[in-house]
């Protein structure tokens, strides 16, 4: 991970984060669109992500989703890991956070979100810990706090549920698992 903050400002920010919000396209994914006749196509998830998720729902730190198109394949991937925390077809991603919130309460300080490109900013800027994956574009790694090793779609998120479980002392527990 690339700190745009200093270490032990995030590393305390991390440690309280209970929400994680994620971008799709370019985060979960890496941004390309496969359109066919139809309309989209497919959309394609990385496995390290999708482990990720599930560790990270399992020590107490609830995954939503705040995407700008809605997409039947991000449905069926949401439900395949338990996400039901998530506002598709969204370009005004400060009003879906609102909503989210809503339904879901959470103190903004204790929320943690990964962008990639402008309307994640609406976002990014109002929550404890903004995070960039190294493909967003320069404004969005001017907002975060952190950037990701991976890039969107190759295991960026999993970068991101490792290091909350390990400044939340959680991640040895959580591999003991599958010891």
């Amino acid at each position: 991970m690339k700190y745009y903050d200093t270490a032990d400002n995030v590393l305390k920010r991390a440690e309280t984060i209970r929400l994680l919000l994620l971008d799709v396209d370019g985060v979960l994914t890496n941004g390309q669109l496969f359109y066919g006749e139809h309309g989209e196509v497919m959309k394609a998830f990385n496995t390290l992500d999708g482990q990720g998720i599930k560790l990270l729902q399992q020590n107490g730190i609830t995954v939503g989703i705040i995407s700008g198109r809605k997409s039947a394949a991000l449905e069926r991937r949401a439900a395949a890991l338990g996400i039901a925390l998530m506002a598709q077809g969204r370009e005004d991603k400060g009003n879906a956070l609102d909503e989210l919130l809503q339904s879901h309460p959470c103190p903004l300080d204790q929320i943690a979100y990964v962008g990639d490109d402008l309307p994640d900013l609406l976002v990014m800027r109002r929550i404890g810990l903004p995070i960039a994956v190294p493909n967003a574009h320069d404004s969005v790694h001017h907002c975060a706090a952190l950037c990701t090793t991976r890039a969107g779609g190759d295991g960026a998120v999993r970068d991101v549920a490792d290091f909350l479980l390990r400044c939340q002392g959680k991640y040895d527990d959580a591999l003991r698992a599958f010891s």
